[in-house]
């Protein structure tokens, strides 16, 4: 039986660069609300809202100070129920991001209850994500204690029954308020290795991610939460692979409803160095997502994302975002929106917006980003080999701004932006979109509204076709009604086949399809229907 969020659309908010109200220079809530016609027009059923609560933001809000407040950057614990009254009001449900890895260190938990984070009297060797070691010596315990992101962010221990009761409560009383779920941050990485054992090159991974007793707390998590209501999760979990996921996601299993793999987007960069950027083997895509959809399909539940807070805009990134920006931004939008899994939009990635390439460093606000820059400048690479790899990769990328408008600061604030708004924001902007014939928007209006339409893209078989074509990404969805081909050109090269299924266009991104001639033009996406005899 299919579950009422299989056939939905999320689209996350990433509330600093959403929009501003009040001129300051920061999104906030009430910015939020004066755009929520504009999402409910788009078709998006649940808004994921990134980090809103008060935080000291050394990681932009995933460095939590107090999990009952709303930070006073956003607004007010009365502006965010106005929200979540806007939101319902509109039919719409809203999830919050659950960031219970870790802390901020200046939570009170951090001096009232070090008992609910992890200390050593000596360090192990492992290595923070963000970069430099993953432990700080604290001068009033005389300890250190394990941050595997920033040092502002000391990881819960989670091994306290006391500590994971209170987190339960955390819970309890943000879905008592009636939100409808949570977006869970880092969540594999809860359970450790006991013995927190030194690891090759610094890498600890193997040891905190998808760890000795993660099913055992999901489960308990959701006996003692998440079973009470009817609400979504979704879990964030690198280094996870289709065999985790069947037994994270499984129904049976009662632990979260879907997750967020990383695999398809490490596929473009160096292992152990995600700032190493490479071309993309379109074959390498096709077969790990095929990987994903044969694993899942009646076993558990797919995430379906190119974009979010922490990946560089996919229309720069495996699209062309200059000459065929439309095309690239709704190929890879039907590609992605035809395969089975719950699709998720990122912020601005509806009217295709790209990579920045801020000149200067002192642009950057991502602390990975910075502290990137810093450990490559002090390994003697040079600058300009940096920024281009920050150009390609910083997180940076996908928090400048809201572009909605081609007024100063695209409309997002009358004040100072926090980061700068991306120059090309006069000719990418939500008026210019919705104003032009070829809009991305509208197209992911359709391919949203086909997800509500039609049971074949939530349910049917999905089969890779084309398997070995170097530029063309190919599949099938069918059931016993009909089957369904979607053909997406990933290249700026117009593309022949010996033989195109012909069928009942669903959509296309061209106005007008050469299939006759068996052509597929740049960037090109068409998928086509046909009925099967009974």
């Amino acid at each position: 039986m299919t579950s009422w969020w299989q056939n939905v659309t999320v689209y996350q908010i990433y509330p600093r660069s959403f929009n501003d109200s009040n001129g300051d220079g920061i999104g906030d809530i009430l910015g939020i609300i004066q755009k929520l016609d504009y999402l409910n027009d788009l078709g998006v059923e649940i808004i994921w809202l990134s980090p809103v609560y008060d935080s000291p933001n050394d990681d932009n809000g995933y460095d939590i100070r107090d999990y009952y407040q709303i930070h006073a950057d956003f607004g007010t614990m009365n502006d965010f129920d106005r929200l979540l009254e806007e939101v319902h009001k509109r039919g719409m449900k809203l999830i919050m991001d659950l960031v219970v890895n870790h802390t901020s260190d200046e939570h009170p938990w951090f001096k009232e209850r070090p008992d609910f984070y992890i200390w050593r009297d000596q360090p192990n060797n492992w290595n923070s994500i963000f970069g430099g070691p993953a432990w700080e010596f604290d001068e009033t315990r005389s300890q250190y204690y394990l941050h595997l992101f920033s040092s502002k962010q000391p990881d819960l221990n989670w091994e306290n029954p006391k500590l994971r009761e209170a987190v339960y409560d955390m819970m309890h009383w943000w879905l008592q308020k009636g939100v409808d779920g949570f977006r869970m941050d880092v969540i594999n990485f809860i359970s450790k290795h006991p013995d927190l054992p030194n690891a090759e090159g610094g890498d600890g991974s193997p040891y905190f991610m998808n760890g000795p007793r993660i099913h055992e707390f999901l489960r308990e998590m959701h006996n003692e939460v998440l079973k009470h209501y009817d609400c979504i999760t979704v879990g964030e979990m690198p280094g996870t692979s289709p065999e985790d996921a069947q037994i994270y996601t499984n129904p049976a299993n009662r632990e979260v409803n879907m997750i967020f793999t990383f695999e398809h987007m490490d596929l473009d960069h160096a292992p152990g160095d995600k700032f190493h950027y490479l071309p993309l083997n379109l074959i390498d895509l096709k077969e790990n997502l095929n990987k994903w959809q044969q694993a899942l399909h009646e076993h558990g539940w797919n995430s379906l994302y190119w974009n979010n807070h922490d990946q560089p805009r996919i229309t720069s990134r495996f699209g062309d975002d200059q000459t065929y920006r439309y095309e690239s931004a709704t190929m890879l939008a039907t590609c992605l929106h035809m395969m089975q899994g719950t699709p998720y939009v990122y912020q601005g990635e509806e009217i295709g917006m790209t990579n920045v390439a801020f000149p200067s460093i002192n642009d950057y606000r991502d602390i990975e980003t910075l502290n990137t820059y810093e450990e490559k400048r002090l390994a003697g690479v040079e600058e300009s080999v940096i920024l281009d790899q920050i150009h390609h990769v910083s997180r940076d990328n996908a928090r400048t701004p809201m572009q909605w408008t081609d007024e100063d600061n695209a409309g997002f604030t009358t004040g100072t932006p926090w980061l700068s708004v991306n120059p090309n924001y006069r000719t990418i902007n939500v008026e210019h979109d919705l104003r032009h014939d070829q809009s991305i928007y509208r197209y992911y209006q359709q391919l949203i509204a086909l997800r509500k339409q039609h049971d074949v893209i939530t349910t049917g078989d999905f089969t890779l076709i084309e398997r070995n074509h170097p530029e063309l990404f190919a599949y099938v969805r069918e059931n016993d009604k009909e089957y369904w081909t979607i053909y997406c050109n990933f290249s700026e090269q117009s593309i022949t086949l010996n033989d195109i299924q012909s069928g009942d266009i669903i959509i296309q991104n061209y106005n007008d399809t050469l299939l006759t001639d068996n052509t597929l033009r740049p960037y090109e996406a068409v998928v086509l229907r046909n009925a099967k005899e009974a």
